[in-house]
């Protein structure tokens, strides 16, 4: 396999996130449109997500040290439609369970679903598995199934076919190629094959394979859907990383020389030291200890995240954010850390992370870095500005130089253990950017709100990180859409004190909201 085709060191952190070593995570992009939306609409997104980007799963090499790999794979959970309709103040939840189940190695990693609302509309979830995609990533993958321009053909990964390890040429070239023909959870499509036929494994453990997966062969369905270019695109991508694959006993040759190279030159520099803990965090480990929980142990207490998703005028918020000397960033990470000491954060200053986007050109894929400032409680955005500037210009990194790749060529609980609580700090501030101008609609359904977060499935209280509010902000048209979430469950107890903590911190800073 090229070297498109391997997974990265972050990818391999959040694939061990589906095996219990880490904080359980998942990505997730919410639509609220304003009326019902058309069903055959939405099995044709369902199609061509399942031809795009996000249309792979993790493959073990065959040689110690080799990094694992992406497989093209087609198939996926079946478009999920909720019986009856949800109410509004209820949305959220029902998003949050939208992400079982979800394991880009054993079963498929993404999901689409839909509810309707009490209040005429609909809501519409992607989710997938964060070894998949970052947040960004999420959003590329969303506008190329919606027909959008952000990918280009060398920007959709390389990967093996699920069968042959050659060109995956069955896909088809367009939504309109395929069966749209709906199926319930007890029914089977008379095109769906077997689910031993697919070239997927079996999950230790697992007696089935998939469920209620489905997957349909091509048919000649005609519709007035715009077509997709995700599939031409996969063949073309396919083809050349089939031409240029490399073995698993290069890229392990590869792999062990930088380890080895780079450990040599970082111990030449003396052995590294533990890095320094704040003392947020070692406070954050106290309280950890005190409720008794042990990582790993069997029968921890359910730990459900606490969400809330707000609104805002893009005028008003670059308005407040102006005359306080700031950006709508700098006021962003501002009202997250303003929301932590309203919760009853007791120091005197909170460390936060801030994920910076590394790509030089669109790839749907995890390609990010961290950064980090810490907030004193009288920062103001101006202030938090500086921060954040000059934190932007560095990266966090391992440990004496170590070389990152070291996680890569060890066991997978080794590696947990050395990079337990990476980038995780009091405060998460994702600032996901401007959102392409194809989701403001879904066909011609507008939407009336555009959401992105990560949620955590089957949460525990053993697995709670350092981390107790994240927040994910983006824009789209003259809107700016702010989700938070909680998870700190000794703090903010149910989701009304959650919206209460939003709705007073965004005041306290000026920005009028709207909440979902």
């Amino acid at each position: 396999m090229a070297a498109a085709q391997r997974l990265s060191v972050v990818d391999e952190i959040f694939l061990r996130t589906h095996r219990g070593l880490g904080t359980p995570i998942a990505l997730q992009g919410l639509w609220r449109t304003a009326d019902r939306v058309d069903p055959e609409l939405l099995r044709q997104v369902h199609a061509a997500l399942r031809v795009g980007p996000l249309g792979r799963r993790v493959i073990r090499p065959s040689v110690p040290g080799a990094r694992r790999g992406w497989r093209a794979n087609t198939r996926a959970y079946r478009l999920e439609f909720t019986d009856g309709t949800i109410a509004t103040r209820d949305l959220l939840e029902w998003a949050d369970g939208q992400g079982a189940n979800l394991d880009p190695e054993y079963g498929p990693g993404w999901r689409l679903s839909t509810a309707d609302l009490d209040d005429g509309g609909s809501i519409v979830s992607l989710t997938c598995s964060h070894a998949l995609a970052d947040g960004r990533a999420l959003v590329l993958a969303v506008d190329d199934a919606l027909g959008g321009p952000s990918l280009t053909t060398s920007s959709v990964p390389a990967m093996r076919s699920p069968d042959t390890g050659s060109g995956m040429n069955s896909a088809p070239s367009t939504i309109g190629a395929m069966s749209t023909k709906s199926t319930g959870p007890d029914e089977k499509s008379d095109t769906d094959r077997p689910a031993d036929e697919f070239a997927y494994p079996t999950r230790p453990g697992r007696s089935d394979a998939g469920g209620s997966m489905t997957m349909s062969r091509p048919a000649s369905t005609s519709t007035t859907w715009e077509p997709n270019r995700s599939a031409a695109r996969a063949n073309a991508s396919l083809g050349r990383g089939t031409r240029a694959a490399a073995s698993d006993w290069s890229d392990a040759r590869r792999q062990w020389s930088i380890v080895v190279r780079g450990t040599f030159r970082a111990l030449r520099r003396g052995i590294p030291e533990r890095p320094a803990q704040t003392a947020s965090a070692r406070g954050h480990r106290v309280s950890t200890r005190r409720r008794g929980s042990v990582a790993g142990r069997v029968g921890a207490a359910s730990a459900p995240a606490l969400s809330v998703v707000l609104q805002c005028p893009e005028a008003d918020w670059e308005s407040a954010a102006a005359a306080r000397g700031g950006t709508a960033n700098s006021l962003f990470i501002a009202l997250i850390a303003k929301m932590l000491w309203a919760s009853g954060f007791p120091g005197e200053t909170i460390d936060a992370s801030l994920p910076v986007d590394t790509r030089d050109e669109p790839r749907v894929d995890n390609d990010l870095a961290m950064t980090e400032i810490t907030i004193g409680r009288t920062d103001t955005p101006a202030a938090i500005r500086e921060k954040a500037r000059i934190a932007y210009e560095r990266r966090m990194s391992s440990p004496g130089g170590m070389p990152e790749e070291l996680l890569q060529v060890m066991p997978d609980r080794w590696a947990y253990a050395l990079s337990r609580g990476a980038g995780e700090r009091d405060i998460l501030c994702s600032n996901i950017g401007t959102l392409p101008d194809s989701l403001r609609t879904l066909g011609p359904h507008r939407c009336t709100g555009v959401a992105a977060r990560a949620i955590h499935p089957g949460l525990t209280a053993d697995l709670l990180p350092r981390t107790r509010l994240s927040g994910y902000l983006c824009r789209i048209a003259d809107t700016y859409t702010l989700a938070v979430v909680s998870l700190d469950p000794a703090h903010i107890e149910t989701s009304e004190t959650l919206r209460t903590l939003a709705n007073e911190s965004a005041t306290s800073v000026g920005i009028p909201i709207t909440l979902w």
